[in-house]
C-alpha cells in the first residue's frame, strides 16, 4: 500500500511499539529487549520479545513477527490499513486522503460488512413470516422472549437454494461478493451456487463495533448434520478470535464475564438478567479469544457443560487463560447439564446461587481430584494427597499456605509436608515444562526455513545474507562500502536476495529501509521472517568490519569448504563472523 514514508515515519514516532503492545501483553524488561507469553500461541515460558531499537517484535515459539503494525493486525484481526487507521486514531493522526494508495480490499471488507448486515435483516424477517415458523416455534419453545428475539436479531434460513441470493441479489449484491461473504456457496459443476445456510435458525454474530461478521445456524431436527453451521473464515470473521454476544456484555456494567460453551446458553442467561455471559464460536477456547475477553473483563467465570467433555474443556481453558491477567473460576453446574436447561428448570435464583459459589482454579481441581478418591481409606487418602501435591504445586505463597491448612486439618496429616513437596513438584514441573517448550520450538519448522529452503543446503551463507541485511537496516550508511564489494546477483539464497534488494533500493533512493517501509512490497509470512531476521541486531555492532565479515561467507568457494565439517547452527553470532577472520 502506497502510503508515504512520511506518514510512516510519524506513525512509528507516536506509536512507540513496546508501548502499544504492553497494553496487550505483560511485558518484562531484560536488558534492551522486553519479553512476555505471546498472545498468538499458548506458552507458559515467555518467548514473546520486543526489540525497541528497531520498532520490532519477534515469538521463537510460533514465529510471528513483525512491526506494530503487523502486531495491531494480528492482535485486532484487522486489515493492513484498518491497523493503520486503529494506530493512527490512537496517535491522535489523519489518514491520508484515500485516493493516495489502493483501497480496493478495504472497499471489499466493507461490501462484505454490508452483505452480512442485508443478510441479518433478510433471515430476521424471514423468522417473523409465515416462512420461518417452524424457526419461530424453536425458539419459542426453547423459551426466549419477542424482545430476546429482537435483542439477539435471531432469524431463519428458508428450506430453499436460492431465497437470500434472489433478496441479496436485489438489493444490488453480486453473486461472487455472496460466496466471498460465505453467504453461499459455489456448486462443484462451478458455474451454479445456492445459498449456504438452509432450514436453519439463525444467529447473528456481532463484533464489540457491532458490525455482523458472520452467521451461526442451527437445525431443527437434531438428525441433520451438522448440527451447526458457521460462517468460514472471511476478510471480516476469524472464529479463532471471535466471541458471541461480547458487544451486548461489554455494556453490561460488570468487571466479569461469564463464558458458555453454546450461543443458547448465553441467550438464556441475559434474558435471566445476567447480561455479561458470552460464548466462543464452535471451536475449543483459543489464545486469541481469551486476550480479547481478559480486555473486557477483570474476571472469567467458566460455566462449561457439567458433562465430562464439558469439564475437559473447562480444564483446557484455565490452562489458555493463564497468559492473562484476568481472575478465574469455574461453576459446578447442578441441575442440569448447562446454564440453559438449569434456568429453565429452577429458575434465575438457582443460576444466581451457582455463581456466587463458583470455584476458582484451585478449587475446580482439588474438587476434580477429590471426586477419585474414597478418603474414608488410608489408601484414598495416601492417593488424594500425592494428586493434591500436584494442583498445589502452581499456587502462589499465599493459596499454597491457605489451601495447605485447609487440606492438613480435614486429613489429619503435616501442612509442612505438603507445602514442602508442593513447592519441590512445582520446581520439577516447571523445569520439565520449559524443556518441552524447547523441543517444540525446536521441532518447529523455522519461518526462515519455510520461506528460504536454500537456507537448508546453504546455511553459512545464508546465514551471512541474513547478517548483512540486518546491518544494513540498523546502519543505512554502512550501503555505500557494502554496494562496492558485493550485489544482490551475489547472493545464494533467493529469498534473501529479494529481501537484500528490497532494502538497498530504499537506502539507495535515501529513504528509511525499517521493517514498516517494507510491508508493501512483502507478504505477512515474509514481515516475521524480516523480523526473525533483525533479531540478530542488538547481538552484533553492525560495523563495516562485520559486513565484510558477511561478504567474504558469501563469496568465498573456499570459505564454504572450509564450513563443511562444521556443524555452523551451533556457532554464536559472533564467533560465526570470527571463525572467517583472517
Amino acid at each position: 500500500m502506497a502510503l508515504s514514508d512520511d506518514f510512516l515515519t510519524e506513525l512509528r514516532s507516536r506509536c512507540d511499539i513496546e508501548s502499544i503492545i504492553s497494553s496487550y501483553v505483560n511485558l518484562r524488561r531484560a536488558g534492551r529487549i522486553s519479553k512476555g507469553l505471546c498472545p498468538f500461541h499458548n506458552e507458559k515460558t515467555p518467548s514473546f520479545t520486543v526489540y525497541p531499537d528497531t520498532q520490532s517484535y519477534y515469538c521463537f515459539g510460533c514465529g510471528n513477527g513483525g512491526d506494530v503494525i503487523t502486531f495491531i493486525r494480528n492482535i485486532e484481526n484487522l486489515d493492513y490499513l484498518d491497523a493503520v487507521r486503529f494506530l493512527a486514531d490512537k496517535a491522535g493522526m489523519d489518514m491520508p486522503s484515500e485516493n493516495s494508495y489502493d483501497s480496493s480490499m478495504n472497499k471489499r471488507r466493507v461490501r462484505m460488512l454490508e452483505a452480512n448486515r442485508e443478510a441479518a435483516r433478510f433471515f430476521h424477517k424471514c423468522l417473523l413470516s409465515k416462512e420461518g415458523a417452524a424457526g419461530f416455534k424453536y425458539f419459542k419453545d426453547r423459551g426466549l422472549t419477542d424482545e430476546t428475539i429482537r435483542r439477539f436479531g435471531l432469524g431463519f434460513s428458508p428450506d430453499t437454494f436460492s431465497s437470500l441470493i434472489d433478496y441479496m441479489t436485489s438489493k444490488g449484491f453480486t453473486r461472487e461478493e455472496l460466496v466471498y461473504a460465505n453467504l453461499a456457496r459455489t456448486a462443484k459443476n462451478g458455474k451454479s451456487v445456492f445459498d449456504n445456510f438452509r432450514n436453519r435458525v439463525i444467529f447473528p454474530i456481532i463484533d464489540v463495533k457491532g458490525n455482523v461478521i458472520a452467521f451461526g445456524g442451527r437445525v431443527l431436527n437434531n438428525e441433520v448434520k451438522p448440527k451447526y453451521l458457521n460462517t468460514s473464515d472471511t476478510l471480516v470473521y476469524k472464529k479463532s478470535q471471535g466471541v458471541f454476544a461480547l458487544n451486548l456484555a461489554k455494556k453490561s456494567g460488570s468487571d466479569s464475564l461469564i463464558l458458555c460453551e453454546g450461543y443458547m446458553d448465553v441467550i438464556a442467561l441475559h434474558q435471566a438478567g445476567f447480561t455479561n455471559a458470552v460464548a466462543g464460536l464452535g471451536t475449543a477456547l483459543t489464545p486469541e479469544q481469551a486476550k480479547l475477553l481478559s480486555r473486557y473483563a477483570a474476571e472469567v467465570l467458566i460455566a462449561y457443560d457439567a458433562d465430562e467433555a464439558g469439564q475437559k474443556a473447562a480444564a483446557r481453558a484455565l490452562t489458555i487463560f493463564r497468559n492473562t491477567p484476568v481472575r478465574l473460576k469455574v461453576l459446578r453446574l447442578s441441575g442440569g447439564k448447562d446454564p440453559d436447561e438449569i434456568i429453565k428448570n429452577y429458575g434465575p435464583e438457582k443460576m444466581r446461587s451457582i455463581i456466587e459459589g463458583a470455584a476458582n482454579e484451585i478449587e475446580f481441581n482439588l474438587l476434580k481430584e477429590r471426586s477419585k478418591y474414597d478418603l474414608s481409606t488410608d489408601d484414598g487418602k495416601r492417593r488424594y494427597l500425592h494428586s493434591v501435591i500436584n494442583v498445589l504445586s502452581s499456587a502462589g505463597a499465599i493459596e499454597l499456605d491457605i489451601y495447605a491448612s485447609r487440606i492438613a486439618e480435614e486429613l489429619s496429616v503435616s501442612k509442612e509436608v505438603i507445602v514442602n513437596e508442593a513447592k519441590r513438584a512445582g520446581k520439577k514441573n516447571t523445569a520439565a515444562v520449559r524443556k518441552k517448550e524447547i523441543a517444540e520450538i525446536s521441532r518447529r519448522p523455522d519461518v526462515l526455513d519455510k520461506l528460504n529452503p536454500q537456507r537448508r543446503t546453504s546455511y553459512a551463507a545464508a546465514k551471512a545474507e541474513e547478517m548483512l541485511i540486518a546491518a544494513l537496516m540498523a546502519n543505512p550508511g554502512l550501503y555505500k562500502s557494502v554496494s562496492e564489494k558485493i550485489s544482490a546477483g551475489d547472493f545464494v539464497t533467493d529469498f534473501n536476495r529479494r529481501i537484500y534488494e528490497a532494502v538497498t533500493r530504499r537506502i539507495a533512493n535515501s529513504q528509511p529501509a525499517d521493517i514498516s517501509f517494507l510491508s508493501g512490497e512483502l507478504t505477512e509470512s515474509e514481515i516475521s521472517a524480516v523480523a526473525n531476521i533483525q533479531t540478530v541486531t542488538h547481538t552484533l555492532k553492525n560495523t563495516e568490519e562485520e559486513c565484510d565479515d558477511c561478504i567474504k561467507v558469501i563469496l568465498s568457494e573456499k570459505n564454504k569448504k572450509s564450513l563443511k565439517d562444521v556443524r555452523v547452527e551451533d556457532i554464536s553470532n559472533e564467533d560465526f563472523l570470527k571463525f572467517f577472520r583472517n
